[in-house]
């Protein structure tokens, strides 16, 4: 009201700079990423994609924030700065002095966990359309009694009017396990995916199917297999992740199409 009577309007704005918090971070990163181990061919794309940072500060890596609070303006910066605090976690690693040096490779937990929220942050951002979102699904018992039972969460769940399908996303150094001299799909692995679906077809009203997701390797044996379990769908394929972008796409975008049938 005093702002009318003096002819006054408080405004308040977002401040927008190349030298953002979020761009140190992109920056930083991809700085450190030139101390690593990496082909010509990619050192070269940092390089020029570093070219578009030239005004942009880099960052000790101990005092990044990394609680941010996104919004509509910085939405798009999500995944990527996700991607960051797994490489700075996974490249980075204190000595006997405290000094930090590079790690060769990413523990499995943190590169299984970076391949799982691509793919889920894929089709949330490509495929807006389908519900794309990672959940909990309830066990179907015949009594309330579920003590020590444990969770059954989701990597991926995408939904498509009647049609559902859950993928768990695994990134191991090897997709099959040796069973008596002979390669098998990983056991706990299938059993784990078909408990879901049979659990989540009770659930809803509609058709559920599986997909356990490999992220390939250079094993001999690469999974492209489909099985027809107790009346459900379930897969067992890899994602070919050394390839053009333009080649995950496809790959990702086919799942979409031959399993939800969009």
């Amino acid at each position: 009201m005093n702002g009318l009577i003096n002819k006054k309007l408080n405004c308040t704005y977002d401040e927008f700079s190349v030298n953002s918090q979020l761009n140190k971070i992109i920056k930083t990163t991809l700085t450190i990423l030139l101390k690593a181990t990496i082909t010509k061919i990619q050192r070269r794309g940092i390089k020029n994609i570093l070219l578009y940072f030239r005004d942009v500060d880099t960052l000790d890596t101990n005092s990044i924030n990394w609680e941010i609070r996104y919004d509509r303006n910085n939405q798009d910066y999500r995944m990527i700065i996700g991607i960051c605090y797994l490489t700075l976690k996974g490249l980075l690693q204190s000595d006997a002095k405290g000094d930090k040096k590079l790690m060769e490779f990413f523990d499995d937990m943190r590169m299984s966990r970076l391949y799982e929220k691509f793919i889920l942050n894929y089709y949330r951002k490509e495929h807006s359309y389908l519900k794309a979102y990672s959940s909990q699904i309830e066990w179907q018992l015949d009594d309330d009694f579920d003590d020590l039972l444990p969770k059954m969460q989701t990597d991926i769940t995408l939904e498509y009017e009647n049609r559902i399908l859950i993928i768990d996303a695994k990134y191991y150094s090897k997709t099959t396990q040796s069973y008596f001299d002979a390669r098998t799909i990983h056991s706990h692995n299938l059993y784990q995916i078909f408990t879901y679906v049979k659990n989540k077809e009770i659930e809803v009203e509609g058709g559920v199917s599986g997909m356990l997701l490999y992220a390939r390797t250079r094993e001999e044996v690469q999974l492209g297999h489909d099985y027809l379990m107790s009346g459900n769908r379930i897969s067992v394929k890899t994602l070919d992740l050394n390839q053009d972008f333009d080649v995950i796409k496809k790959q990702l975008d086919n799942i979409v199409e031959v399993y939800l049938k969009v």
